[in-house]
C-alpha cells in the first residue's frame, strides 16, 4: 500500500496514521473479510500494486478506531483493571474472581471469565476462517465500534454485526456461550444539542445495542456458502462476477423531486420519498410541472480498495451516481 499525504498531515500524525496494525494472515478468510461483497474480494487481489493507494487523510477513522480499541485492551491488563474497578466501587473479593483470558485448568468456581482479542480459526472447504473478538465477558459477547450518530440511527451494519458476532461465537463455542451480544457504540460526532431536541438520538456519547446471533449451524451454513460463492467466482472476469447491491453500495434512498416550474430546475419545488406521493402532488397542482427520480447515491465506492480496476464504479460513474 502507498500512502499520499495530500493534505499535509505533520510527521508526528502522519506516522501514526501510516502504522497498520490489523494482523493480516495470507491465504485466510477473516470474519470481516466474508462480510464484504463478493466483488471486492475477489477483484481487490487483482488490483496493480502502483494502484494500491489510501490518502493518509481518509485513514483518520479507522486508526481511531484502533486505538480505541488498544485503549481498551490495556486498561483490562492485570495490572491495570483491578485499580479501575476499585475506583468503581466493586469490591475486593468480586475484583479477585475476575480473571483475564485464563487457562481452562485456572479457572476456579466462583471466576468471572473475561477473554480479549483472542483470534481462533477453523478450517472450512479447504480455506482457514479466522476472527479476533473484542471482548468476551462471562460468556456473552461484546464489540466496540467508534462511529457517527447517523450511522447508528440508521442502523444501515446491524446485519453485518450480528454476522460477525456469529462467526465468532462459532469459532469460540466453548469461549462465547450466550447467543446474544452487545456492540458498545462510542460515537466521533455526538452532540448534546442534538441529544436534547430529538429523542430518537443517542441520548449519551456511547451506546449500546444488542443482537441475536444465529444458531451455530446456521452460522456454518452462511461461512460455507460465501466461500462456495467465492469459488465460484476466483477466477472469472470482471463482468462476470455480481453486482454489489444497493446495500453493499450504500445508495441513498431514492427521491422523486417535483419541480412546479420546469422552466426552473435549481432546485426542486418539494421531494417525495414514493412515486406515488410526487404524482399525487403532480394531479393535485393540475399537472402543472415534472418529476424526476433520483435512485441516490451510492458512496462505498470511495472506499472499496478495488475502486481503480472495477467497471461496475465506472458505469455508476458514467450513469451520475456516483460523484468522484
Amino acid at each position: 500500500m502507498i500512502y499520499t499525504n495530500n493534505t499535509k498531515i505533520p510527521l508526528s500524525m502522519a506516522v501514526f496514521l501510516a502504522t497498520d496494525h490489523y494482523d493480516y494472515i495470507p491465504g485466510t478468510f477473516s470474519a470481516t473479510k466474508l462480510l464484504k461483497p463478493i466483488r471486492q474480494l475477489i477483484l481487490t487481489p487483482r488490483v496493480p500494486p502502483e494502484l494500491q493507494t489510501a490518502d493518509l487523510e481518509d485513514l483518520v477513522a479507522s486508526r481511531m478506531g484502533t486505538a480505541i480499541h488498544s485503549g481498551i485492551e490495556l486498561a483490562w491488563s492485570p495490572e491495570n483493571f483491578p485499580k479501575a474497578m476499585e475506583k468503581l466501587g466493586y469490591s475486593p473479593d468480586l475484583i479477585a474472581k475476575v480473571k483475564v483470558n485464563p487457562k481452562p485448568w485456572e479457572l476456579k468456581a466462583g471466576d468471572i471469565p473475561v477473554y480479549m482479542e483472542i483470534r481462533s480459526e477453523k478450517e472450512v472447504m479447504g480455506y482457514r476462517v479466522t476472527g479476533k473478538f473484542d471482548f468476551v465477558g462471562n460468556g456473552a459477547l461484546e464489540d466496540f465500534k467508534s462511529t457517527s450518530t447517523f450511522s447508528y440511527m440508521k442502523g444501515s451494519k446491524d446485519l453485518d454485526y450480528a454476522l460477525q458476532g456469529s462467526i465468532y461465537r462459532w469459532l469460540n463455542p466453548d469461549i462465547i456461550t450466550k447467543d446474544v451480544m452487545s456492540i458498545q457504540f462510542i460515537f466521533t460526532d455526538w452532540q448534546r444539542a442534538q441529544a436534547r431536541a430529538n429523542p430518537n438520538y443517542p441520548q449519551r456519547k456511547t451506546e449500546t445495542k444488542r443482537y441475536q446471533l444465529l444458531s451455530l449451524e446456521d452460522t456454518q451454513k452462511y461461512v460455507e456458502g460465501r466461500i462456495a460463492l467465492y469459488e465460484k467466482y476466483k477466477q472469472a472476469k470482471d463482468e462476470d462476477i455480481p453486482e454489489c447491491t444497493d446495500e453493499e453500495l450504500w445508495r441513498d434512498a431514492p427521491v422523486w423531486k417535483y419541480y412546479k416550474n420546469p422552466a426552473n430546475m435549481t432546485r426542486s419545488t418539494k421531494n417525495f420519498d414514493t412515486e406515488a406521493e410526487a404524482y399525487k402532488r403532480l394531479a393535485d397542482d393540475g399537472n402543472v410541472g415534472m418529476i424526476v427520480h433520483n435512485p441516490g447515491q451510492v458512496k462505498a465506492c470511495a472506499y472499496c480498495p478495488a475502486f481503480p480496476i472495477c467497471k461496475q464504479k465506472d458505469e455508476l460513474i458514467r450513469s451520475g451516481h456516483l460523484e468522484v
